[in-house]
């Protein structure tokens, strides 16, 4: 192999490494996002807590909409006082104001940041994709709670209120829903 064969060789074997790198960087930073709560993303978990503290802490919750998204969204109730490591459950409300079936995601994150790792959701809206239909209004539940163990921290200990933030962004209508015309659910959706 020549010389100038090895550089080409060189920086090829960089720009397919560097394109891997690109790649798998959107996966890797959820990844870590989600290990270290970095950036306020929060935790999941099957069930609640084992263990209950009776200090309690400020949940508040925060709606927002991306610019192109026509839905009103609002928190049913602006925040709750809940048990450190008692499981609460708040709603949302979204509503559909247009002549037309919208679907939508929802992106989330808690501040203080610090807080990320110790906000733990049992079950979210945020999981799924939601249409709704036009003129349509749905109470969207999220079940929490807030672990025990950011009371240990040195960051966190002492922080009075955590704020649950949601923003609903415009997502493309499923091809099963499109295919009917209609924006309805599929039948075998629809009877789940």
């Amino acid at each position: 192999m020549t010389r100038d064969q090895k550089v080409v060789a060189k920086l090829l074997g960089v720009a397919v490494f560097m394109g891997g790198l690109a790649w798998a960087s959107v996966p890797l930073y959820d990844w870590f996002c989600r290990v270290t709560g970095f950036g306020g993303t929060t935790q999941v978990a099957d069930q609640g807590s084992d263990t209950v503290l009776e200090e309690t802490i400020r949940v508040r919750f925060d709606a927002s909409l991306a610019r192109d998204m026509p839905w009103r969204f609002r928190p049913v109730e602006p925040h709750m006082d809940v048990r450190i490591g008692e499981t609460g459950l708040a709603f949302y409300e979204a509503h559909n104001p247009t002549d037309r079936p919208v679907a939508g995601t929802a992106s989330f994150n808690v501040a203080p940041f610090e807080t990320g790792p110790y906000f733990v959701k049992i079950a979210c809206f945020c999981f799924e994709l939601q249409v709704l239909q036009p003129g349509e209004t749905v109470l969207m539940p999220v079940t929490f709670f807030v672990d025990p163990e950011i009371v240990d921290d040195p960051e966190t200990v002492g922080i009075p209120a955590i704020t649950l933030s949601y923003t609903f962004h415009v997502t493309d209508m499923p091809e099963d829903y499109a295919a009917l015309g209609t924006g309805q659910a599929p039948a075998a959706a629809a009877n789940n």
